[in-house]
């Protein structure tokens, strides 16, 4: 899809709020309503590459809202948390 990357962006990734269990969630903001789950990877700096990013997913080291996923193409909107990599990553929208 030409021009789909312009559907988002991270607005803020600083901070973040501690969740239930001591973790940190570091809040991505999405400019659309809804990113894949491989460009939030890329977007939040996990992985560098679609492949890095298809080696995580296939080593299952990668959950959306607490159940594993191995699809690349998982479509994630504002409210969702993923654990990857030892973080934990909320989407938000824009104006969040």
């Amino acid at each position: 899809m030409a021009g789909h990357r312009d559907d988002f962006q991270a607005v803020s990734s600083a901070g973040g709020r501690a969740i239930g269990g001591g973790g940190v969630v570091r809040e991505i903001a999405i400019r659309g309503e809804m990113i894949r789950l491989g460009q939030l990877l890329k977007l939040a700096g996990l992985v560098g590459s679609g492949a890095e990013g298809k080696l995580l997913l296939a080593g299952g080291r990668v959950s959306v809202n607490g159940e594993p996923e191995i699809r690349r193409g998982r479509q994630l909107n504002p409210g969702d948390v993923v654990a990857a990599e030892d973080e934990l990553l909320r989407v938000t929208g824009a104006d969040a």
